[in-house]
Parts: C-alpha cells; structure tokens; sequence
C-alpha cells in the first residue's frame, strides 16, 4: 500500500518502482480525496493519475486501488477512467471498491453524510452498473441513485470480461455482491476488537468473515474458493512490519485462516504506519521467499 503523499518527481515513481524490484506481486493506493487527520492537511494526491503514472513506469506489477467507493465516484466516469488505465498498464488492474464511509470523503462535494443503509443502497447500485459499464459496448440504466443514457464503453478493458474486482464488505449485503461480481474480496478485520483485541481474537474474526463470505457465495452459486481474499494490514493488532519473524507468523497465520494476499502499508515515518523500512524491504526478499 503506498499513500500518495509523495510528488511524482520527489520520490513517487522511485516507490513504485522500488516495489517492483522488491517482487511485490501488487501495490495499491488509497483512493480518497483526503485522508485521516494525521494526512488530512498535507500532501495527497489523486488515486487514478497516480496508478497511471505508476503503470508507465512499471511492467510486471499490479496496480489498484484500495479501495474505490461512491463517496465521489460515478459509475459512468469511473468506467471509462478505468478501462483508459487497464489500456495504458496493459492490463494489470485491480478495482479495490467499498461501500465508503464517513469523513471528509463523503461531504466534499456538498452532500449530507449518508446513513449506512443508504451506503449500502448505493454500493449495491454502484457495484452492478460499473459490471456492466465495463462489459457492455453500450448501457443505458436508470436507478434510484444512479443513472447512465447511451454510454459508450469501447473498446472495453484489456482483461476480458473487464478488469477485476476486489470488493470490500463485512456485512450480508456487501458480501453478497463480493460473490456476485467479485474476483476477490477484501477485509481490514473486524473494527470493534481493533483497538482492544488480542491477535489471536483478531485472527478468529477473520476465519469468520470468511465462513460467512462462504455462505454468500454459495447463495449466488459460487465457490468461495473462486475469489482471492485479501488481507489489508495496519488495523488488526499485532505488528507483522516488526521483524521479517513476525511477518512470516502473521502470514503464515492468516494463510492458514484462508487469506492469500497480504497488503502492508509502506512505512511513512511519524504516522500509524511507521516502521523501518530497511526490514519492510527485507519482509519482500526474504519474508516472502520463506513462506513460499
């Protein structure tokens, strides 16, 4: 996970590309208009702009956010940015997309802050109409939140049928769509026991997210097996960043639970995410090659 704090020029393609040379089989950016308060007034630059820029400067590795939400986002415009960046990577896009949140996010084009019913409305408009979007050569749709009149999506993503989804969800509905359109799915862990729980209840909470997409699947006539999961660090206790150890149990662990991508956030010193960055390389060299 790489913030985009950085300017292009002053260090951001030099991460990128540093994390290609490490191995790292993808790196993700947040896509906020603005995030937390210890980022909240410095640098933050847009998600997509910078996966493009990351795209020409890489080869090998992927590239997605983590995630996208409706917060700001239109499925129409969305869509054609994204086919547009799955062309220039040559396909080597992941759409990470949640149902949002609260926060600057979700007031800075002036609208009230959303309940979480309405969210989860919205997510589950949002999520079926970019399916389509990104598929069809031509959509026209009329919903509740969103709407699309005679959109063209030629010549479509790169990666047939479209792009892949890692879709973020916790609750019922949310890993419903998870099974639906996803080709991955994607969890934090569970909120309530971040700042109190031990790692061993952390890592229960995890095998039950699981257990509980499984059933979802099933429900849309799906092998849960079929998705990727994916493990974003940095909200679960535990500090896996401490040691190449300490990653390798952490991953071994959530391997075991049914995990099989583990994103870490690279270290920005004074921040929640800060650690050192010399053992943050040696966990892609060397963590990697034990647990494989």
């Amino acid at each position: 996970m790489i913030l985009p704090v950085q300017r292009w020029h002053e260090g951001g393609r030099a991460r990128w590309q540093r994390a290609e040379e490490l191995g790292f089989h993808a790196a993700y950016t947040y896509d906020h208009l603005s995030w937390r308060a210890e980022f909240r007034d410095g640098p933050w630059f847009g998600a997509l702009p910078v996966l493009t820029a990351a795209a020409t400067a890489t080869t090998r590795i992927r590239l997605g956010t983590m995630v996208t939400s409706p917060n700001f986002r239109h499925p129409v415009t969305l869509a054609k940015e994204l086919m547009t960046l799955d062309d220039v990577s040559g396909g080597r896009i992941t759409l990470g997309i949640g149902a949002g949140g609260n926060g600057f996010d979700a007031t800075a084009l002036g609208q009230r802050p959303w309940t979480p019913r309405e969210r989860a409305d919205r997510f589950a408009e949002f999520v079926p109409l970019l399916d389509r979007l990104l598929q069809e050569p031509a959509v026209t749709y009329e919903g509740t939140h969103y709407s699309a009149h005679e959109v063209r999506g030629v010549p479509g993503c790169v990666q047939r049928p479209r792009l892949p989804f890692a879709v973020a969800a916790t609750g019922p509905r949310g890993m419903l769509l998870a099974g639906r359109y996803g080709q991955a799915w994607v969890t934090t862990g569970d909120p309530r026991i971040a700042a109190t729980g031990t790692p061993e209840e952390a890592l229960q909470a995890v095998r039950d997210q699981i257990e509980r997409l499984g059933t979802a699947c099933e429900q849309t006539g799906r092998d849960v097996a079929e998705l990727e999961k994916i493990m974003l660090v940095g909200f679960v206790p535990g500090s896996p960043t401490a040691s190449v150890d300490a990653f390798v149990d952490f991953a071994g662990k959530y391997a075991e639970a049914g995990m099989t991508e583990i994103v870490l956030h690279w270290p920005i010193a004074e921040t929640q995410f800060a650690a050192d960055e010399a053992v943050f390389e040696r966990i892609a060299t060397e963590g990697l090659a034990q647990l494989a």
